[in-house]
């Protein structure tokens, strides 16, 4: 094993196993999201597509991927001064905002005003805006592991204590403080009710943790082929332990908030997901073309922007399609139709906003 490690960083750069697999992460949360936005309406979507889209694909194949990869960036950024994190996080944070107007009060009124459906978007009288998305998430732990590196604490250091929140998280989830605003409150950090959380930090600020530990040893890995030659077994048992916990009525997967409030167990097979993943990413990109290859580059580089435009584009696009044919009804079809296209328009707009900041004239 020590032969595997250089004492020296030679992965340096970005690594195009990550990038696949931070798009990939992206891209099934689109689908997810169309799937959220398509159940509010008139639809026929079947049982298989609800389970591998809504909770499969969109769940541990998605988030836990993201957060993972977000941690291997750290070791890789030529910041890591605690202060620009904190300063990050914070810039995150107030960007989960921004994505809280186009996910809910946005399409709440639209949808309020042109299709007389008040019920579709809520917005708790207004506190959705303060909703604890992936973004919120992020932020907290771009200031937290800022705080950890100020106090001078160990990324091992680091993975116990986002262990031990996470035994803690799966002891407080669903927790009902008796009002929305101390509910809220809590939500940035356990799984509180009143679905003002998807994310609260004690619950999945084990995936950033993990990953900066697992991209300590990346950045100096001479051989991923064997680092990585796992992966099948990462898959296959992570993947039989999601589709179980479909059956069972609080399992991981199961429809309700057990996911997004994960316990400790959860968090360990998703690990292992997660290894699986960065395996066949790692085998996938020698296969693909260069061209793939460079559109994944740049796309991971634009995931903040694109995170942001599809929660813009995708209420309004089921918006103002039910405006233009009211007796609609969604089906399998059109949810991976309308994912594509939200995919496709996301990601472009993402390239040209980061063009436009980029360009001297701007």
């Amino acid at each position: 094993m020590n032969n595997m490690f250089s004492d020296q960083r030679i992965n340096s750069g970005r690594q195009v196993e990550l990038d696949l697999a931070k798009c990939l992460a992206i891209f099934f949360m689109i689908f997810l999201h169309c799937f959220f936005v398509t159940v509010g309406f008139h639809n026929t979507i079947s049982k298989p597509m609800a389970r591998i889209i809504g909770q499969l694909l969109g769940g541990p194949f998605a988030a836990p991927v993201f957060m993972f990869s977000m941690g291997v960036g750290m070791v890789y950024s030529r910041n890591q001064e605690p202060v620009y994190m904190v300063k990050r996080g914070i810039k995150l944070m107030l960007l989960g905002l921004v994505v809280n107007v186009g996910e809910f009060l946005l399409p709440h009124f639209l949808a309020g005003k042109l299709l007389g459906k008040w019920d579709i978007f809520p917005i708790a009288g207004g506190l959705l805006l303060f909703c604890i998305d992936i973004l919120a998430f992020a932020g907290m732990a771009f200031i937290l592991i800022g705080v950890l590196k100020k106090l001078n604490v160990s990324t091992r250091g680091m993975v116990i204590i986002a262990l031990i929140l996470s035994i803690a998280g799966s002891f407080l989830r669903f927790h009902d403080f008796g009002s929305n605003v101390p509910n809220l409150i809590a939500g940035y950090f356990i799984g509180s009710a009143g679905g003002f959380t998807a994310f609260p930090l004690s619950n999945w600020f084990i995936f950033p943790a993990v990953g900066l530990l697992f991209g300590e040893y990346y950045i100096r890995c001479n051989n991923k082929k064997k680092l990585l030659c796992l992966w099948p077994l990462g898959l296959v048992i992570s993947v039989v332990y999601f589709v179980t916990s479909w059956f069972r009525p609080e399992g991981f997967l199961s429809e309700t908030h057990h996911y997004y409030f994960m316990t400790t167990i959860d968090a360990m097979f998703c690990l292992m997901c997660i290894y699986g993943v960065l395996g066949l990413c790692y085998v996938a990109s020698g296969f693909l073309p260069d061209g793939a290859l460079e559109f994944f580059s740049k796309t991971s580089g634009n995931l903040n922007a694109l995170y942001v435009i599809q929660w813009y584009l995708i209420p309004l696009t089921y918006i103002f399609i039910v405006f233009f044919k009211r007796d609609i009804v969604f089906g399998d079809l059109s949810l991976i139709i309308i994912g594509l296209l939200e995919i496709t328009a996301a990601t472009a707009l993402a390239a040209w906003y980061k063009a436009r900041r980029m360009s001297p004239a701007s």
